[in-house]
């Protein structure tokens, strides 16, 4: 049974991975954080209390981390300490805090990400294919559209997607954000040529979709060596 810690337990990602986890015969969850200075702290989430303590990450086996920067910059400090795996989704890293997850991934298994999607992680491998048949003839330009209070614009998942096809094409790609409602998460890719538009797109319908993937890469990376994995290795079995 994996030992597992939540960051931003409290949060819409958070609580649904915990709920989730909750049910699922192979997790035992031990710790529960929340930002210090929040009036969560002490709050009973299941038989845990909600803590703002990462020492208690001496409890468990894997973190999922699904906050903010300056949270994942903590929290980083802390599974290096304690030599715990890490499953990370938190978007709008520097480029200095991602410098640090690299650093952190020499002492500790990494999975780094920006999307935990299966079906977001299937289109970042076919897209470099897609992008060199249809050739240099085809001008290529990506819209992402969150919920309003989404901070980081453009989102984690489409700066991936735009270096993937600027890796594949030496291009840069054009990238349109928008944020509106409530939109969980949708992503186009548009490839246009002079007498045809190619769209790909993906839409997630719930936070599921991710909170099952971090779940995922969370049981594959148990027991896994250090280094900086991504949903890719995770998928790959």
């Amino acid at each position: 049974m994996i030992k597992l810690g939540i960051a931003g337990a409290c949060g819409k990602m958070g609580r649904r991975i915990y709920e989730l986890a909750s049910n699922d015969k192979d997790f035992e969850i031990n710790l529960a954080l929340e930002k210090k200075g929040t009036s969560l702290i002490g709050r009973e989430l299941g038989k845990l209390k909600v803590s703002s303590s990462p020492d208690g990450m001496f409890l468990i086996d894997v973190l999922i981390d699904f906050t903010v920067p300056e949270g994942t910059d903590v929290n980083l400090d802390y599974v290096a300490r304690y030599k715990k795996a890490l499953v990370l989704g938190t978007t709008g890293l520097s480029e200095e805090q991602i410098k640090k997850v690299e650093e952190v991934s020499r002492v500790v298994p990494v999975v780094f990400t920006p999307n935990m999607a299966v079906g977001v992680n299937v289109l970042f491998s076919i897209l470099p294919e897609i992008a060199k048949k249809l050739g240099p003839d085809y001008n290529i330009e990506i819209v992402e559209a969150h919920h309003k209070a989404k901070k980081d614009a453009p989102s984690g998942t489409a700066k991936k997607m735009a270096q993937i096809l600027a890796d594949a094409t030496g291009k840069v790609i054009p990238t349109h954000a928008i944020r509106l409602g409530d939109i969980i998460g949708d992503h186009t890719i548009i490839f246009c040529g002079n007498s045809e538009r190619i769209e790909i797109k993906h839409q997630a319908h719930t936070r599921d979709l991710f909170a099952l993937g971090a779940l995922k890469a969370a049981k594959w990376i148990a027991g896994k060596p250090a280094g900086l994995y991504s949903m890719q290795d995770v998928l790959k079995g």
